[in-house]
Order: C-alpha cells, then sequence, then structure tokens
C-alpha cells in the first residue's frame, strides 16, 4: 500500500503503518550517524539537552557527499541501521519517533520498537543519487565537527521509504522471506 505522511510522524501514522508499505515522507528530519549517536549518548548520560527534539522526529542513517553546485546536498544513500542499535533503545524511550536505514535490527531495538509505537523504515541502497533529489534543504544544526556524521536537518519532499518494522514488530525481512521460501 502506498501512504503519505508528514514529518515528524504522529503517533497515530506510526500505529497506522504495516510492514511493506511504501511510504512517501514530506517534512523535516535528521540525520545521525555512529558518531553522532554515540555524542548523543554521552550528552544524555551527562544530563545534557539534546541538541533536537525527538518526539515523533525521524532520525535518517546517512553521511552525505559534498552537495553539487546548485543542490543542498550530495548523495543521500542509507547506511546500515545495526551500527546504533546499542543507542536506539534510548532514543526511542525518549520520543524518536522513526528511523530510516538499511539492513536489520537487533531483538532489542524491536522491543523498543514495539514498546514505543515506533516505525522503522528502510531506503534503498545504492541510490543515494536519486534519494538526494527529494532532499529540498540541508542544514547542520550540531556536532559541526563530524563532518558529514554531523547532525543535519532535511527538509523532504515525497521522500521514498518502505516500512520494515511496524509498530506491531511485524518485519518484513522476515515475512518477505517466508512468502518466497520453498520447502
Amino acid at each position: 500500500m502506498d501512504r503519505h505522511i508528514t514529518a515528524p510522524i504522529s503517533k497515530e501514522d506510526a500505529a497506522s503503518l504495516k510492514a511493506g508499505d511504501y511510504v512517501y515522507i514530506t517534512g523535516t528530519i535528521y540525520t545521525a550517524r555512529d558518531a553522532a549517536h554515540k555524542r548523543l549518548s554521552e550528552a544524555l548520560a551527562a544530563g545534557e539537552k539534546l541538541p533536537l527534539d525527538l518526539e515523533g522526529n525521524i532520525i535518517y542513517y546517512m553521511g552525505p557527499s559534498p552537495a553539487r553546485e546548485g543542490r543542498p546536498i550530495g548523495s543521500a544513500g542509507p547506511t546500515t541501521a545495526s551500527r546504533m542499535d546499542k543507542y536506539t533503545p534510548e532514543l526511542l524511550d525518549l520520543g524518536l519517533g522513526a528511523m530510516i536505514g538499511k539492513g536489520k535490527r537487533s531483538p532489542a531495538v524491536i522491543d523498543a520498537i514495539v514498546r514505543n509505537g515506533s516505525v522503522y523504515f528502510a531506503a534503498v541502497g545504492g541510490a543515494g543519487a536519486l534519494l538526494s533529489q527529494r532532499i529540498l534543504s540541508s542544514e547542520v544544526i550540531a556536532y559541526d565537527d563530524l563532518g558529514t556524521e554531523a547532525i543535519r536537518k532535511l527538509e523532504v519532499r515525497d521522500f521514498p521509504v518502505i516500512v520494515v518494522i511496524d509498530s506491531q514488530g511485524n518485519n518484513l525481512y522476515e515475512t518477505a522471506i517466508l512468502k518466497y521460501r520453498q520447502d
């Protein structure tokens, strides 16, 4: 099923999405990868305020290439989500609405997705140049010293993703295999 949602994602939208749905996101999303997640975790441990409000927001696991002339960003493909798994349950418990990446998630992350009514989306790996065409603006909002791993605020229009793990814990990576498996 094709769905169009606005970011930040509402609890109602998250609950209505099902594993396998094609979704087009319009609105504000944020980027963060390994180094930024480590800093976010350190800030939380130190009792510091985070540089972004997590409530309902969507974090895209990507590190962009430099912008070409006339474009807000270069190639913007997803990175492997499992590298953020040790930090993700805490962020979900603080209100993170959804994540975009590629690849499988740990049982702890899946439990946190269900516990918090969140969603894990996949973006198509290898399609970073095409995905960048859906990004209207890009602004570093935190950790500029991390270069491509800085946290960026992106404005997107009809950014294409697929629901991999829905708020009920249904996992497309598992169900898709069963559908095509031959006994």
